[in-house]
């Protein structure tokens, strides 16, 4: 069995990675009739075609620049940035052994069985967060009057801008996509027509106490699916430098300590596989790697200049909140 891993020693480019990795996967897909496999590579295909085809990005994020002009306009008294990014390859790579191994244990937890083979890849169908906006604010402290929350101030305007988002970019040529999630129409600060479309993980924190609101759209012109998330600042830096930025390490201890003691070695082989290629990752030591444009000296302090362990930058959009001695009207 190959895995990532096996191509991050020789110097070559993350494209060239993404070829050989992708075109080896295929080959051992068809030789041995592994239909997961197969996708796998399809999926590292997408991600290749990201990497490689920049003209629809360029368009997506000029459309997208219209929602950020927006903001400066109407709240010229918050500083905030618009990023874009394109997921990594380590992190794409994560996802998708990750999505098997979450299908597996769920089915069999479930239904008492491991699913059949036609099971599993058509739940690998969609990988919706490839490309990925974020939208971070702060409110700077002058702009807080005597008595009142700074927190509950940013969360305001939070929601503020998370309804405005959806309508204002449709007429851009995005369709926002249905959560597909269980929501609580009793909570937050999303307006009824916008709450379907939004994951709401600022009133229920995701692991490690992550927090953010996340909506998926369907770029009608480039014909791709793209994730915005929004968040206060503080939010940001929980998910970045806090705890949750180390949701890697607990995913891989919750696999080790949970999934793998209820699914044995030997009983799914998909399960297997996806178990030995996520845990080869999560124990990587990114300091002993050789990728063209990339350098480390230990998982913390990282170089990353070609997309490999952290995203692509498509755009940085910054405004920085207006003289302090302004008011807010």
């Amino acid at each position: 069995m190959i895995t990532l891993n096996d191509y991050l020693y020789s110097g070559d480019t993350v494209l060239k990675i993404l070829l050989l990795y992708s075109s080896d996967l295929r080959k051992e897909a068809v030789a041995s009739h592994n239909s997961i496999d197969l996708a796998h590579s399809n999926f590292l295909m997408q991600i290749t075609e990201l990497l490689e085809h920049t003209d629809f990005l360029t368009s997506q994020s000029q459309r997208l620049k219209e929602f950020y002009l927006y903001m400066t306009k109407k709240y010229p008294f918050l500083a905030f940035t618009f990023k874009g990014r394109i997921k990594s390859l380590i992190r794409a790579e994560e996802k998708f052994n990750g999505a098997i191994l979450e299908y597996i244990y769920s089915y069999c937890k479930t239904n008492g069985r491991y699913p059949s083979e036609a099971e599993i890849k058509n739940n690998l169908h969609c990988f919706r967060d490839l490309i990925a906006y974020r939208i971070v604010i702060s409110l700077p402290r002058c702009h807080v009057s005597e008595g009142e929350s700074l927190e509950e101030q940013e969360l305001k305007y939070l929601y503020e801008i998370a309804n405005d988002l959806p309508s204002f970019i449709e007429e851009k040529g995005f369709t926002p996509q249905p959560a597909e999630l269980e929501t609580d129409t009793a909570s937050g600060g999303l307006s009824e027509i916008n709450r379907p479309y939004y994951r709401d993980y600022v009133q229920t924190p995701a692991s490690a106490d992550y927090k953010s609101l996340h909506i998926t759209f369907y770029d009608n012109f480039t014909r791709c699916y793209t994730e915005v998330q929004l968040r206060t600042k503080d939010m940001d830096d929980h998910a970045e430098i806090g705890n949750a930025n180390h949701f890697g390490y607990e995913k891989g201890q919750v696999i080790s300590r949970t999934k793998r003691d209820i699914i044995l070695p030997g009983e799914c082989r998909f399960f297997d596989e996806a178990y030995e290629r996520l845990v080869k990752l999560l124990e990587l030591d990114l300091s002993t790697i050789d990728v063209n444009m990339f350098k480390a000296y230990n998982n913390q302090l990282i170089n990353d200049c070609c997309g490999l362990f952290r995203g692509r930058q498509i755009l940085p959009f910054e405004h920085l909140s207006r003289f302090q001695n302004d008011p807010t009207e």
